[in-house]
């Protein structure tokens, strides 16, 4: 969840520093609201979460008239990154930029991940055995849907993440530039699933906001 909390990992202070306004969203499969609201998206991920950050995203434009409607971006990180990686189909054009970092992109060659628990339970098994599962909310089977990709993306990994292992933006990025997108890969070589390295992190957010001011 996103809570009362600070960390230069994902840190709200600076993306809201150039002037932005920042939405954090705890759509449902986030902690701290009971056990069945963190279950909710098992075998589910582009579905109830997608609706919560839409029509978060809607509720707040109507909220707040300050709100510029023609400029939103979005940007997200493993889960929050196959977020990203799903919305580049599903928003239909609605987002002037993305930023995906370590986000999974084909869910069947997840399988390479070191949790191999988490894969067979939530879909019930192995690829092979429950291939659909696998398939259904998998980013990379959407690739040529709603006319293809179009949103601006910039696409971050670390070479040691054995969580998402980053040949998932390899593969994203891969089907960003086939298709024409504006897109740019960044691959840290001493970063795992997270940059926690101070000088790695600068020069990510540096990254971020030049791709934000960029198309924003």
């Amino acid at each position: 969840m996103f809570g009362d909390t600070w960390s230069y990992r994902w840190n709200t202070q600076m993306f809201a520093a150039p002037g932005y306004a920042v939405l954090m969203i705890n759509r449902r499969g986030s902690t701290g609201f009971g056990q069945a609201f963190t279950d909710a998206i098992q075998d589910d991920w582009g579905g109830k979460a997608f609706d919560d950050v839409m029509k978060g995203l809607d509720a707040a434009l109507d909220k707040y008239p300050f709100l510029d409607k023609a400029r939103v971006a979005a940007a997200g990180a493993s889960y929050g990154g196959y977020m990203i990686d799903w919305l580049a189909s599903q928003s239909k054009g609605r987002f002037k930029a993305l930023v995906s970092h370590a986000g999974v992109y084909d869910i069947t060659s997840m399988y390479a991940t070191e949790e191999l628990w988490f894969p067979e339970a939530e879909y019930k098994g192995t690829p092979w055995t429950t291939r659909a599962g696998y398939e259904k909310w998998s980013p990379d089977r959407h690739a040529g849907e709603f006319g293809k990709y179009k949103t601006p993306t910039l696409v971050t990994c670390g070479e040691i993440d054995y969580r998402v292992p980053y040949t998932q933006s390899l593969e994203f990025y891969s089907a960003l530039q086939r298709q024409g997108v504006p897109s740019k890969l960044i691959v840290f070589p001493d970063e795992g699933h997270w940059i926690l390295k101070p000088q790695n992190s600068e020069f990510w957010y540096g990254q971020v906001m030049e791709w934000l001011k960029k198309y924003l």
